[in-house]
């Protein structure tokens, strides 16, 4: 099997969230290369280290970065979408300035450059009952009956490859039945909300930390045939901005958050303030460890626990505000 080698560059103070982020999204093996760590090594060392040799320095360089290998097939978007969530979600953080550039390389590839490079493995793909995800250099045969939801590769995540992206639209789809108002917190490409526009919701407010994020979501809704007053996209940390949450809104009948234990935990106040009485939230992104502490947190404010999903560690729930 071919391995590519993904850099990811920060810095001494970035090392230990960027790997507790790569974590979360469920990468466990990565090699990381700090100099700070040879330095305060030789600051440190004990009486048997007399000199250390300049062939180290040489190894480790002047950079910092968390060396990520992930198959180069299809089975690797899936890890390479991890990478790519892990990195925004630094990004957007308050401490993001102290974690360096946070810049992604695979040897002379760029980050803007991961769509082409892996285009190749981007093939139609079937979800649930009723949807297909298909990027837009490829043709459906005639036959086709199922929803059509057209999604090229883009830097923020969502292509449908992930297992916690799986799991929310097979949700989403059971659970949309026409003429919802729909929220999706953490939108990444806005792949969630925009299929269940397409299955019959009637519009959709979608929010993201990353500016990037916001921005690609809306373009998506419009490539999709989405309506633009039907479909509003906003760039923010709903968790801290009050502002923010007045614009968004409330009483939706579907509010949809696919990201991490940490994220949805402190979002919980938030989904309850969102979501319409009888209204639906589906939850995603849970490593199995964390499925219990989220479902408590949340069924806490009012929620019950419809259906949960699991797929290879990654679980996803629907609740319903009672």
């Amino acid at each position: 099997m071919e391995w590519k080698e993904l850099k990811i560059y920060t810095s001494h103070e970035g090392v230990e969230p960027l790997s507790n982020a790569l974590i979360n999204f469920g990468i466990n093996g990565f090699v990381i290369n700090d100099p700070e760590d040879i330095r305060e090594f030789e600051r440190n060392k004990n009486a048997s280290w007399d000199y250390i040799g300049e062939e180290v320095w040489e190894l480790c360089g002047n950079d910092t970065f968390v060396t990520v290998y992930v198959p180069e097939d299809e089975s690797g978007i899936s890890d390479l979408e991890a990478v790519k969530s892990a990195v925004s979600l630094l990004k957007s953080s308050p401490d993001a300035a102290k974690y360096g550039e946070l810049s992604v390389k695979s040897g002379n590839i760029r980050e803007e450059d991961w769509a082409n490079n892996w285009k190749q493995y981007f093939k139609p793909l079937e979800i649930g009952e009723k949807l297909i995800i298909k990027p837009s250099w490829e043709n459906l045969p005639e036959s086709n009956s199922r929803t059509v939801l057209e999604l090229d590769p883009e830097t923020s995540f969502g292509t449908g490859r992930h297992h916690t992206t799986r799991l929310c639209l097979e949700l989403i789809e059971k659970n949309v039945f026409g003429g919802e108002r729909v929220c999706d917190l953490g939108c990444g490409s806005g792949i969630i909300s925009i299929a269940a526009l397409l299955l019959g919701a009637d519009s959709a407010v979608a929010v993201d930390i990353s500016p990037d994020a916001a921005g690609t979501s809306k373009q998506n809704a419009l490539k999709n045939g989405i309506p633009d007053d039907k479909y509003v996209s906003f760039c923010g940390d709903v968790t801290t901005d009050t502002v923010l949450l007045e614009k968004i809104g409330a009483g939706f009948d579907i509010v949809a958050a696919n990201i991490v234990a940490d994220v949805l935990i402190a979002m919980k106040q938030v989904f309850a303030e969102l979501t319409a009485p009888g209204g639906y939230l589906i939850l995603s992104g849970i490593i199995t460890e964390r499925r219990e502490e989220v479902l408590e947190a949340v069924t806490k404010l009012g929620f019950e626990l419809l259906e949960s999903r699991e797929c290879e560690m990654w679980n996803a729930a629907a609740l319903r505000k009672l």
